[in-house]
This record gives structure tokens, sequence and C-alpha cells, in this order.
């Protein structure tokens, strides 16, 4: 639908704040995960594994200093996609590139207008990664633990598509909350709670999960890369 009424480019907009956004909150949440993981576990004896809750409050620690670094091209990316609607219904190109946007979006606001948002990405981010991150973590352990899985590719596979699916059903609701609030015009919604509530009532529960299924194929296609690549890399450095 979006190819038919907009064109193949549509299908990639919001590309390079997207690119930028994963160097910078991909990088922190997952590079400072097992450091952080180990500073709140303290040293542990062999064959001692770090608790879920540890897992899950390591995860949403980075995930919280992330977005934190890298909301502002999140706002971007979301703004960059947003505008493809706001053409299709006779409005104006906001946006010529990223580089126009992050400008005026800071000619309109100040340095903080491209925090915009930032309370319910933090939410948003820190959740979905806890799930991916700490259920990743878990999953492997318990593939290892079980003795199906060896410690290789398929068993990776396995673990990253089994977190992918976790974040989604965990992440979906808060992901379809910061995407509103970050698209809204100016005083459509008070705070992310106003927001929830507007669309509950407007619209029920389910859609919260609008777009599930193409966010659990985006998700476990990402964690699949994602995971491969980090696995090899421990591999190849260890």
């Amino acid at each position: 639908m979006i190819r038919a009424e907009e064109g193949p480019r549509a299908l990639f907009n919001g590309l390079v704040p997207g690119l930028q956004r994963q160097f910078i909150f991909a990088g922190l949440r997952v590079g400072l995960y097992v450091p952080v993981r180990d500073l709140i576990t303290g040293p542990l004896p062999e064959g001692v594994n770090p608790t879920v809750p540890q897992k899950i409050l390591a995860a949403m620690a980075t995930g919280t200093i992330g977005i934190s670094v890298a909301n502002p091209t999140d706002l971007v990316k979301v703004k960059m996609q947003g505008q493809g609607a706001q053409i299709l219904q006779g409005g104006p190109r906001l946006y010529n590139n990223s580089m126009d946007c992050y400008a005026k979006l800071y000619r309109q606001g100040g340095i903080g207008n491209l925090w915009t948002g930032w309370g319910p990405n933090v939410m948003r981010n820190s959740i979905i990664n806890a799930a991916e991150l700490a259920s990743y973590d878990q999953y492997k352990q318990m593939a290892l633990a079980s003795g199906i899985f060896k410690d290789g590719i398929p068993c990776h596979i396995f673990c990253a598509c089994s977190a992918g699916f976790t974040a989604c059903v965990v992440g979906s609701p808060v992901d379809v909350l910061k995407t509103r609030v970050m698209n809204a015009p100016k005083g459509m919604y008070s705070n992310p709670i106003d927001c929830f509530m507007q669309t509950l009532k407007k619209e029920g529960f389910f859609a919260f999960y609008k777009g599930f299924g193409p966010n659990v194929g985006r998700l476990c296609g990402w964690n699949v890369v994602m995971f491969l690549t980090l696995e090899q890399v421990k591999k190849a450095m260890a």
C-alpha cells in the first residue's frame, strides 16, 4: 500500500536518521549491556549466572542511556517517515533531508525540541531493550542448559527470533505511544498518559498492537543480524 500510494522510495523514508539512530543507540545499549550487568552482579563464582531481574535491570539501564543520547535521531526518523502521509493529503514537504529536519526542529524550539518525546521514548526503549537483550541472554542460557543446542549459529538464530517476538509482545504498546507523541501536532496530547487514554478510549486496546506482524518480522530479522554479528565478533576477540 505504501509503495502504491507513495512510490518505492517511500519504503526508505527516514533511512538516514534511522542509520544514525542505530549507530548511536545500538552501539550504546548493546556495548554497555555486559559491563553494566557485571557491575550490578559483582563478581560471580564460576558456573553461576546472573539472575533474570539483574539482566532486566542492566538492559533497562543501557536502553535508557542509549536513547537519551540518540533521541534527536529517533525524532527526525519519525518526522521523516511521517511526512509522506502529509504530502499525500495535500500538505507541503516539510523537510528536504535529515539535516534540514534537525535544523528546522532546532529553530522551532531550541535544543530541547530535539528531545521531544523523550519520556515515552525512554519508556519504550528501556522496556524493549530489556525484553530483547535480557531475554536473548536468558533464552541462550536455557537453550545451552537443555542440551538441545550447542553454542553455535542455530542456537543464536533461535534465541534471536525468540527475543524479537518477546520484545514485540512487551514493547508494541509503548512503541505505538512513542510514535504518536512524536508525530502529534503541538497541543494534541498534554502528556504520554493523555495519549494513552485518548487512544484507548477512541480505538480500543488492540490499537496498541497495530502493525504487530510486520513489527515481529522487522525485529526478528534485525535481531538475527545483530546477535549473529555480536556472537561472531565476541568469538573472534576471545
